[in-house]
């Protein structure tokens, strides 16, 4: 695991629901093992069933129609994503929320997930060296971000999250 890069991903959603929502946004901050920067990018997706979306959700990560109208559709953006984080190990704040929908959006473009089969996730790093901590009470992204003096003036855009999720990462291993 030592020689391989890492994609510090986000994504954004029209909802919590794996079956009903979709990925309308990926960030992605790639990293060399030892952490430099070697790309960033962020790939927007035109929902196909804007229908189901949680109205919530929609507002939270500032989705605007006229913000998609030249995205992407999710088979382009997955192969993209596939030729660029091949052999990445992912790293996410909740990883599992994020893999999840990347799973289902790689199964249904019939095309196979590149990345290395390990995850890190920056919730249970954080709580494995914070838990001692008590006055810490939560592990958002928000608060871990608050916490160690990371600015995220996009929240809740995947590329901005991308690149908090990225700073809290080398915060943690700090530690």
């Amino acid at each position: 695991m030592r020689r391989h890069h890492f994609a510090f991903i986000d994504i954004e959603t029209t909802g919590p629901n794996v079956l009903e929502n979709e990925i309308i946004e990926i960030g992605c901050v790639l990293t060399t093992p030892e952490l430099k920067v070697v790309e960033e990018f962020e790939l927007k997706i035109k929902p196909e069933h804007i229908e189901n979306a949680d109205p919530v959700a929609l507002k939270i990560n500032h989705y605007n129609p006229q913000n998609w109208i030249s995205a992407l559709t999710l088979p382009q953006a997955m192969e993209i994503l596939s030729v660029k984080v091949k052999d990445h190990i992912m790293v996410g704040q909740n990883v599992a929320f994020d893999s999840g929908f990347l799973e289902c959006a790689f199964l249904k473009t019939q095309k196979s997930n590149p990345m290395h089969y390990h995850k890190l996730d920056t919730i249970s790093i954080a709580w494995a060296k914070l838990f001692k901590n008590s006055d810490l009470k939560h592990f958002s992204l928000r608060e871990m971000c608050l916490r160690f003096g990371i600015k995220n003036e996009n929240a809740h855009t995947a590329l901005a999250d991308a690149r908090a999720t990225y700073e809290l990462y080398k915060k943690l291993m700090a530690l």
